[in-house]
């Protein structure tokens, strides 16, 4: 860090978000996303067996969203849903995005972030003057944490509303809407062209935040982390495996006030007209409430997947989803 001189009456301050890129640049370079990974995998299914054991079969839904009750192998891996064309067009998708990933996700990733951190501190520096270096401990490592948690799911709230609202970039993400049944796939079921926008979110956040605390502790500053992973992402967001799962973990109500259930997940994926746009964000509930689009379900409240009969079978097939967005973008020119 350079002292203060008269020629440079600030002093330049380089934010933690170095840290989070080279962490988040060794996970955009993994073949693998974490939440595929075995362990994870192994997770998801224990906290599932653990539903089947204590819910005496219940708690998982069919091809068709309806609760059932079904043995061991069914409850853990159904047939009906593995074997659905849905999750065949999982696997297309996900191959085809993991191989843009790798252009678009590095290079978004490494410029977004740090130009919002340097714009904030940059700001905050006009505003505020130098840095007041205030010293490092754990509890500001943790409220760090917290804050770009907080960021985080507040950036990908606004973007997933707008890519439900605006009918440009519904085209887009309705390809991750069209799936029939949930498998822990379906997370990276997204159109090739919804990747950079996800991503520049998740930068420009996490960017952000980086920029405020960078600013308070001068750039001595970095996240608390357990196993190498955000200490609050870890806390929370240990059950997003289960997000994109036909097995059903609920919250209680109290707790879905606050945070995202797998559960309320489901909601979001039906095409009911109750379930319509609610519950965008991805970690807290906090943004659902404060803007209405809150829903908690009842337990095995049915939830029927996908876009709905009126326009499913356009967007059933590898080809029909890869071309969804063109062919809707053109509709739209011609109107």
């Amino acid at each position: 860090m350079q002292e203060r001189t008269s020629d440079n009456p600030s002093p330049d301050i380089t934010g933690p978000f170095t840290d989070i890129v080279r962490r988040g640049l060794q996970v955009i370079g993994e073949n693998i996303p974490q939440d595929l990974q075995l362990n994870v995998l192994v997770l998801t299914f224990v906290i599932a067996a653990l539903i089947w054991l204590f819910r005496n079969g219940h708690g998982s839904k069919g091809a068709d969203g309806r609760a059932r009750k079904a043995g061991f192998l069914k409850f853990l891996i159904p047939r009906d849903i593995y074997t659905h064309v849905s999750a065949r067009v999982d696997i297309g998708l996900y191959v085809i995005t993991r191989l843009f990933h790798a252009v678009w996700g590095v290079a978004i990733f490494a410029i977004v972030g740090p130009w919002s951190e340097n714009l904030m501190i940059t700001s905050l520096q006009t505003i505020f003057g130098d840095s007041p270096a205030m010293q490092v401990n754990y509890g500001w490592m943790m409220l760090y944490s917290l804050v770009s948690l907080l960021f985080y799911d507040f950036i990908f709230f606004l973007t997933h509303y707008a890519f439900h609202k605006v009918p440009a970039l519904w085209a887009i993400h309705k390809v991750h809407h069209s799936a029939e049944v949930l498998t822990p796939l379906t997370r990276y079921r997204e159109h090739f062209i919804a990747g950079p926008v996800w991503i520049a979110g998740q930068s420009l956040s996490l960017g952000l935040a980086a920029g405020i605390f960078a600013f308070l502790f001068a750039g001595n500053i970095t996240e608390a982390t357990l196993l190498n992973i955000s200490f609050f992402l870890l806390l929370f967001g240990f059950t997003g495996s289960l997000r994109h799962y036909h097995v059903q973990l609920h919250y209680p109500v109290w707790l879905s006030r606050w945070l995202q259930s797998p559960a309320m997940h489901h909601v979001h994926h039906s095409y009911l007209a109750p379930h319509w746009d609610k519950n965008f964000a991805v970690i807290t509930s906090l943004w659902d409430r404060l803007f209405g689009t809150l829903y908690i379900p009842e337990k095995d409240e049915y939830t029927p997947w996908g876009i709905g009969p009126e326009t499913q079978a356009d967007y059933r097939s590898l080809w029909q989803n890869i071309s969804g967005p063109f062919r809707d973008w053109r509709a739209m020119l011609k109107r």
